[in-house]
């Protein structure tokens, strides 16, 4: 608080955070200048409030078939105002007007994993995370598009040929799998020889 008159001896500390503790001390001043401050009070806790920090920098994708891999950055001690901290995910096929929500009940929680057999592979995604704690659901995120995981190629590659070029070299050459939306990009080939 500002200054208070010396006639005053009691004040109201305003914007603290929730559910934090705190000690205060009383300083006495007058023209000549500041004397010595006071012992601390006893530990005071504010009081619980809904969290007002969502979580930052959702992403996710990747992981196996049928799978929905949702990622976000875990909000601080601090932020979470209360007990009973975690987390709100919510996703839907993109251009669909339902919702699907879990909870993650462990503060330290960064990951959550959707899976389900009907998901097709490298479905894009609308996701939003939040937070929530025993005083109720607070902020959301804004919403991330994020992918299902891929399928495995369901192709071999085609017009595989080998050319010897020296007495201990063969040079290996065959036509890409062209991608596929549904099954995803190719990483790498594998070259077997026997």
């Amino acid at each position: 608080p500002e200054v208070i008159n010396g006639r005053t001896h009691k004040a109201t500390v305003v914007d603290l955070s929730p559910w934090v503790e705190y000690e205060f001390r009383v300083v006495a001043s007058n023209s000549v200048g500041i004397g010595e401050p006071s012992r601390p009070s006893a530990l005071l806790k504010t009081k619980a409030a809904v969290p007002v920090v969502a979580p930052t920098n959702i992403g996710g994708g990747g992981g196996s078939r049928s799978e929905l891999v949702i990622t976000w950055e875990p909000v601080s001690e601090e932020l979470q105002n209360g007990e009973g901290f975690g987390y709100v995910v919510m996703f839907r096929p993109l251009g669909s007007t339902t919702w699907t929500k879990a909870a993650v009940a462990s503060v330290e929680s960064s990951k959550y994993i959707y899976r389900n057999e009907s998901i097709t592979p490298l479905s894009p995604f609308e996701v939003k995370v939040g937070v929530y704690n025993n005083e109720g659901e607070g902020t959301l995120s804004s919403i991330s598009i994020i992918y299902s995981g891929e399928d495995e190629p369901q192709m071999a590659p085609a017009g595989a040929s080998a050319l010897s070029v020296s007495a201990a070299a063969v040079e290996v050459s065959w036509l890409p799998i062209p991608w596929n939306r549904h099954t995803g990009r190719v990483l790498g080939y594998e070259v077997r020889g026997w």
